[in-house]
């Protein structure tokens, strides 16, 4: 991970966007720009800048306002530095019928953050999003990469154990 953004784009960041970029005409660079951001934010520290999101323009050809629109609009984009683990909760109609709004101020209070800030000891940051697509699992969040389902308060409460 790089808290620095200065020729970001360099290194093994560049190769595994050149791999995307390969996976389309020649002339569609621009294609890759989500596949671009995904791994410009994970190799920095799990947030985009204004100056990385002008790396990717000028990388893929593109202008700058075009990745700020797909970055701003997709909410697995994030703008301002996250906890080594970011909560995703979902907050999607399903979830809150089943108890999610609840859940997620008890992982507050848990936490000892609110949502869209990072814990003090920077271990743990919380994000409402829209949803997850596992309704028949709710309440859900993800972690990572990795989805939680049919969460209790119990199972929340074990998971951020595991974790800490």
């Amino acid at each position: 991970m790089s808290s620095s953004t200065e020729n970001f784009i360099q290194g093994e960041v560049k190769e595994r966007i050149d791999r995307w970029i390969a996976e389309y005409p020649e002339d569609q660079r621009q294609s890759a720009c989500m596949p671009a951001l995904r791994i410009v934010q994970e190799c920095h520290d799990g947030y985009l800048t204004t100056d990385l999101m002008d790396q990717v323009a000028e990388y893929l050809g593109m202008a700058p306002i075009a990745v700020y629109e797909v970055a701003t609009f997709y909410g697995n984009y994030n703008h301002q530095p996250v906890g080594k683990y970011q909560i995703n909760w979902c907050n999607s109609i399903s979830c809150y019928l089943r108890g999610g709004e609840e859940l997620r101020e008890k992982l507050e209070e848990k936490l000892g953050v609110k949502t869209g800030e990072v814990s003090a000891d920077g271990k743990f940051s919380i994000k409402k999003v829209e949803c997850l697509g596992a309704c028949g699992g709710a309440p859900i969040c993800k972690i990572g990469k990795d989805y939680h389902e049919n969460l209790t308060e119990e199972s929340l409460f074990k998971l951020l154990d595991e974790l800490e």
